[in-house]
């Protein structure tokens, strides 16, 4: 007589057993309204310039992308984050092509905006990273090092020429203490109450970040140890957490997503807000990487990644993919 607790009578693989039990008994599902779509948009360029580290991605002119953006909302992707690469000739020591209205990421949220309209969640990273001839995500004080506070500064006027672009919620990305409040007063003072913030909660130093340097034209001198999170810290993030819940932050997100998959699941554990989670240039690169040699099945290995994502608490994801994905589900 069976004992039906253990085997042989308990035997999980029945629910195994074909494509519609799996299918009908999977705990988590993907699907288009959970991808966010990074974008990169160069100025000066007529045609897209492939990234070379992230074969399949490219910095978009203008017009390319204004058409990604309507292959993603017609995909059913619910956004778009936007990055923008200025001519190296506009960089300098403050960042100021970040803050110019005429800006190239401003210019292309309203591009974005006037596509796309409210269909399209329009996105913003707000970091002067993209902008400074140094690299680095803030202002420089006197002896080479990033100034918290006069970066805030800067941060505040970013905030308020991105919303008046139109976009629907910015990033704020740069790891800098306070910043999610500041930003807030700012969106609030110039009366874009209704602008949300997705919070970079947990943003690590990360080697992953590599490719990306080369999507934004990072003209980065050092590193960005002294305020992004060092790898090897769990508590800090949910310090982190606490402090930018408390600032106004109306989601969170942490990045990178696979290396911080139990960092992604502690904030997931501890919020009533929306947790994302960017799936990096990194991530994205080591996949196709190995798809290119033929070490493992790329569609697989892409829907296993942001299924693992998304069990481990990301109510959404970035991710390079996030189109293609969402044509196939």
């Amino acid at each position: 007589m069976s004992t039906y607790g253990t085997f042989p009578g308990a035997r999980p693989r029945r629910l195994r057993t074909t494509p519609a039990m799996r299918r009908m008994v999977a705990e988590h599902r993907l699907h288009p309204a959970d991808l966010i779509l990074p974008a990169f948009v160069r100025e000066g360029v007529s045609e897209p310039v492939p990234i070379s580290a992230m074969p399949g991605v490219v910095q978009h002119s203008r017009d390319t992308l204004r058409r990604a953006a309507v292959e993603a909302l017609q995909a059913g992707v619910s956004g778009i984050m936007l990055f923008g690469v200025p001519e190296d000739a506009k960089k300098d020591a403050a960042g100021t092509a970040g803050t110019d209205p005429d800006g190239i990421l401003q210019v292309a949220i309203r591009d974005v905006k006037a596509e796309v309209g409210d269909d399209l969640v329009i996105m913003s990273d707000l970091c002067l990273d993209e902008y400074t001839d140094h690299g680095h995500c803030g202002v420089l004080d006197s002896a080479g090092r990033v100034d918290n506070d006069a970066t805030l500064e800067r941060y505040a006027e970013m905030a308020q020429v991105q919303a008046d672009a139109g976009v629907h919620v910015v990033g704020p990305s740069g790891m800098m203490d306070g910043q999610v409040g500041v930003v807030r007063d700012a969106l609030d003072q110039t009366g874009h109450e209704d602008v949300s913030i997705l919070a970079y909660t947990a943003k690590y130093a990360s080697a992953f970040y590599g490719p990306f340097r080369e999507a934004v034209g990072s003209s980065l001198q050092g590193d960005r140890k002294t305020y992004q999170q060092d790898p090897a810290n769990a508590r800090e993030s949910l310090r982190e957490l606490e402090l930018d819940l408390a600032e106004g932050a109306d989601m969170v997100m942490v990045k990178p997503a696979l290396p911080y998959l139990d960092i992604l699941a502690k904030v997931a554990e501890s919020v009533d807000v929306p947790v994302a989670a960017y799936q990096i240039s990194g991530e994205y690169a080591m996949v196709e990487a190995a798809a290119a040699n033929g070490w493992i099945d790329r569609d697989r290995a892409i829907m296993e990644t942001l299924t693992g994502i998304k069990r481990a608490g990301a109510n959404m994801i970035l991710t390079y993919w996030a189109t293609e994905v969402a044509r196939q589900l």
